[in-house]
C-alpha cells in the first residue's frame, strides 16, 4: 500500500511538473518581443561589397540589427551574374536557411522563381522591380516584396542633379553611368541628361531616353545634343581601362562630374586631386561626409543607412507567420525618396542622426510593426521617415 501510495504521489508531481512546463512555454511563444526561440536565418545576396552604401546596409544589419533580434546575417561574395545569384540562393537553401535578403539586381525575376521554388521568403532591399516584373510576382507566396527609389524616383533623383549643376553655371562636365543596364542606373542617367538640357536620339523624357539607352545598353554620345553644356567624355562600368577614361576627362578639367552611383567609392580620390567638383547618388556614410568637408563632392543624393530596417521587419513577420499582405493580398511594394546634401551641415545633420546604435529605424521603432500589423500601418511606418 505504500509503495502504490508512493507511486501514486510521484505519477501526479510529474505531471503537475509538465503541466506547469508547457504553460510556461506557451507564454514565452507568445511574448511579442521573443517571436519564438528560433534564430531566423537570412542570406544577403549582393553585387557590391565595397561602396559606401553597400559597407552602410551591411554594418546596420550586422551591427545593429543583429544584436537586437534573434537573427544571423550571411553575406555573399561579390555575385557577377544572374548563374551566381541564382547558386548562391540554391545553397543558403540547401543551409536551411529562411529568407533571403536581395542587394544584388542581374536577375530577380530568376531570384524571385529560385526562392519560390525552395520555399525561402524573399525581398528586395535596394532597388526596385519594373512595373511589369511586379506584377508577375506581387502574388507569390513567398515574395515578401520591396521598400526602395521606384524607377520614377530614380529618374526624378538623376534630373535633380543634373539640373542643379545646369543652374550652378557649368559648361562642360563628364558623365559616369555606372552600370548600365541595370535599371536604376538607366533611369538616372536618363534623368541627368534631361536635366542637363539634353536631348538623346531627339528624346527629352522619361521614358523616351530610358527606352533608347536601354537598347543602347549605355550612352551613344553621337545621339546626344545639348544646349549651352557640353559633355566631354562618358563612361560606365568598371574594368581595365576605367581609369584611362577617367583621367582622359579629368585632363579635360570640366567644370563638374556628374555620376550615378560608385563614384565616391572608385574615383573620389582622384576627382579630390584635381579639384573637379562631383556628385554622385549613393549614401550617407562617413567616407562621403569626408568627401564633402574636405573633398570636392558638392552633391550627394543618398539614401540612410537604416533606411533599410522596414524591409528587414515585414521578412521577419514573414519568416514567423505573420506577412504583410495589401487588401488584395499582394507582395509590399512602398517607394522611397532620396535626401539630398549640397554642404556639410546638411550632410551631417541627415547623418549625425542616423548611426551607430540610434539608426533612425531602431528597434523601438521596428518593433512596432513586428508582430501582426496591417499594410495600412506598415505604409505610414515606412513614409513617416
Amino acid at each position: 500500500m505504500k509503495k502504490a501510495l508512493a507511486l501514486i504521489l510521484a505519477l501526479v508531481m510529474v505531471l503537475t511538473l509538465a503541466a506547469c512546463g508547457g504553460s510556461s512555454t506557451d507564454s514565452e511563444a507568445q511574448t511579442p518581443a521573443d517571436e519564438g526561440d528560433k534564430t531566423v536565418k537570412i542570406g544577403v545576396l549582393v553585387s557590391d561589397v565595397s561602396g559606401e552604401e553597400a559597407l552602410g546596409f551591411r554594418a546596420y544589419y550586422e551591427d545593429y540589427i543583429a544584436k537586437n533580434y534573434n537573427v544571423t546575417f550571411t553575406y555573399t561574395e561579390q555575385l557577377e551574374d544572374a548563374a551566381a545569384e541564382k547558386a548562391a540562393i540554391e545553397k543558403f537553401a540547401a543551409q536551411g536557411y529562411d529568407a533571403i535578403l536581395s542587394l544584388a539586381a542581374s536577375d530577380r525575376a530568376t531570384q524571385i522563381e529560385t526562392c519560390e521554388a525552395n520555399g525561402l521568403y524573399y525581398a528586395v532591399v535596394s532597388g526596385m522591380l519594373d512595373d511589369a516584373q511586379f506584377e508577375q510576382y506581387k502574388g507569390n507566396e513567398h515574395f515578401v516584396g520591396q521598400i526602395g527609389p521606384s524607377m520614377d524616383t530614380e529618374y526624378e533623383a538623376g534630373y535633380a542633379m543634373g539640373q542643379y549643376f545646369a543652374q550652378q553655371g557649368v559648361k562642360t562636365v563628364g558623365i559616369y553611368g555606372a552600370f548600365i543596364p541595370n535599371p536604376m542606373h538607366v533611369y538616372r542617367t536618363a534623368g541627368v541628361l534631361a536635366g542637363l538640357g539634353c536631348t538623346y536620339g531627339g528624346a527629352s523624357d522619361k521614358d523616351g531616353i530610358a527606352g533608347q539607352l536601354f537598347g543602347d545598353q549605355g550612352v551613344d554620345m553621337s545621339k546626344v545634343a545639348c544646349g549651352d553644356i557640353q559633355i566631354v567624355g562618358y563612361f560606365q562600368g568598371f574594368g581595365d581601362t576605367t581609369f584611362d577614361e577617367l583621367f582622359a576627362i579629368i585632363g579635360q578639367q570640366p567644370d563638374a562630374f556628374l555620376s550615378v552611383g560608385m563614384a565616391t567609392t572608385f574615383f573620389a580620390d582622384s576627382l579630390n586631386g584635381a579639384n573637379i567638383p562631383y556628385s554622385d547618388i549613393d549614401s550617407f556614410t562617413s567616407g562621403n561626409a569626408a568627401n564633402m568637408a574636405d573633398g570636392t563632392l558638392t552633391y550627394l543624393a543618398g539614401k540612410y543607412s537604416s533606411s533599410i530596417g522596414p524591409i528587414f521587419a515585414a521578412t521577419l513577420n514573414a519568416v514567423n507567420g505573420n506577412p504583410i499582405r495589401d487588401a488584395e493580398g499582394n507582395a509590399i511594394s512602398i517607394s522611397q525618396s532620396y535626401l539630398v546634401a549640397t554642404d556639410s551641415a546638411t550632410f551631417d545633420s541627415i547623418f549625425n542622426g542616423d548611426k551607430g546604435d540610434s539608426p533612425i529605424f531602431s528597434k523601438d521603432v521596428l518593433d512596432t510593426v513586428i508582430g501582426a500589423v496591417s499594410y495600412d500601418d506598415f505604409v505610414k511606418l515606412v513614409e513617416s521617415k
